[in-house]
């Protein structure tokens, strides 16, 4: 068994689409639409076939990302090695994104960074 697709709300669609694409590499499918709930999504594919799924729909409440709370903690890309972990986490700097912690080694033997992504969405860099 795998994990088909993991899925995120997101209040502005084309921004995270945008974020997704481009900083993370991942290919985005059409947007598809629902006039009748005023759902709409898009899949957005990465190496080796993890799919995320960001949806957005009329009525969502806004995430608090400051306060641990069960659900959704984040998402972690592999990107294979140290090196890699740093230049991204850069790269992602550079282009206006919170480093929430890191780059560094964990106490259980990870190296990661974590960046706060569109809307604040913890995403872990990591080895």
């Amino acid at each position: 068994m795998k994990i088909e697709h993991a899925a995120l709300y997101v209040e502005d669609l084309e921004k995270a689409k945008n974020f997704f694409t481009t900083m993370l590499k991942g290919v985005s499918n059409e947007i598809y639409h629902n006039p009748k709930t005023g759902f709409s999504s898009y899949f957005i594919e990465f190496d080796e076939g993890a799919r995320l799924e960001i949806m957005n729909k009329p009525g969502l409440l806004k995430a608090n990302f400051e306060t641990p709370r069960t659900g959704y903690a984040h998402l972690a890309f592999s990107v294979g090695n140290k090196e890699e972990v740093d230049r991204l986490t850069k790269e992602l700097q550079e282009a206006g994104y919170e480093t929430m912690n890191g780059p560094r080694m964990t106490g259980d033997g990870y190296y990661e960074s974590v960046i706060a992504s569109v809307e604040g969405h913890p995403i872990e860099i990591t080895i």
